[in-house]
Formats: structure tokens, sequence, C-alpha cells
């Protein structure tokens, strides 16, 4: 299948992507972002077309899929780095949402018919998650939401919200030893194009 993968710097998404047997094209607007992408392709010895873009402008012709890891407040990582507490505000969060819609919209555009598009962001923030999605659904008909099954992510099936999104939150993933435990706050949804 033929992805893009929209802001894909560093690329361990790409990697993967490509891992699993797709052809990608890893788009990213920052030179130094995507030489970092470049570099771990290389170490990886996996191959891509990178494109140095603006994802919310850049086109292509129509595609398999497009996956959308949008910028975000990085709240989800907070357990990692505990200054995103002190760093972010309430403004950084509304400054983003714009963006993150805008690409949302973008990457549909990019889908041929029966394409699947991929929104995700390290966000606890329903803002920056499930609120983006039902925008995009209420402004775009031709999306359908896929939910995400619990066959699908293992052992993680509490992770599935009710309308079928994977929403992570640190406590999933409890240990006896504190510094052990926890796991990212993430955000994803799949949808179809009609």
């Amino acid at each position: 299948k033929r992805i893009v993968d929209l802001c894909a710097a560093p690329g361990g998404k790409t990697a993967q992507l490509i891992l699993a047997g797709a052809q990608v094209t890893a788009v990213d607007r920052a030179p130094s972002r995507m030489a970092r992408l470049k570099a771990n392709l290389a170490r990886l010895k996996l191959k891509a077309e990178c494109v140095v873009a603006d994802a919310g402008e850049w086109t292509c012709p129509p595609c398999d899929g497009v996956l959308v890891d949008a910028p975000c407040s990085a709240t989800g990582t907070l357990r990692r780095h505990p200054d995103i507490a002190w760093l972010k505000s309430e403004d950084d969060i509304a400054s983003l949402l714009d963006i993150q819609l805008k690409l949302a919209r973008h990457a549909s555009t990019l889908l041929k018919s029966g394409g699947t598009l991929i929104y995700c962001t390290c966000s606890l923030e329903q803002e920056e998650g499930e609120n983006i999605i039902a925008q995009l659904l209420e402004q775009d008909t031709s999306l359908t939401r896929r939910p995400i099954t619990a066959d699908e992510i293992g052992w993680l099936s509490q992770a599935i919200n009710a309308q079928g999104d994977l929403r992570t939150l640190p406590s999933y993933l409890p240990h006896d030893d504190a510094q052990l435990a926890g796991m990212d706050g993430f955000f994803a949804a799949r949808l179809i194009k009609n």
C-alpha cells in the first residue's frame, strides 16, 4: 500500500510502516527534522520517499492511507517530561487546534476511495483528540470512523473509548516498582474515506 506519513520526523512510525510492507512518503516541514528522519532510515537500512514541505498544503495522487501524528501539547508524555506542566498553557493548546484540524482535513483530500486516515497525538487533552475527530467528521462527510477493536491492540482493551478510538492513559501500565510503571498518554482514531 502507498502510505503518506505527515509530520513524519523523527521517523519511528515511517520505519514501522515500511517494515509492514508499505511504500511510504514521509513529509515534514523542517529540513533539520527531515535530516534526522533520513539518518534514522539509513541506520535501519530502510527507504522512503522523503519530502520537505508543509504537510497542510503538500499534495500527491490519491493514496491508500495517511498517518497524521499531529503537532500537539505532548501532555501525554508528562511522566517522562514533567517540565511540560510548567511550559505549556491553555493558550498553547488553543494555538495548536487550528493546525491539527487543518492537517486532518487536508489528509482526507489525499486519500483514495476506501483509504484509511489515522489521526493521532501524544496528548491527554480531549480538545486535541476526540474533539478534533468530532469536528472533522462533522465537516467532512466523506469520512467514516472505523472503530479500533480489542483484538487489534492485545491486552490493552480498556484503552478503546466509547467511539472506538484509542485513548491510553499513564495509569494503564501498573507495576510494583513505580519507576517501571506507567505509559504515555496517547490518542488515535481510524477513519475511512467513503
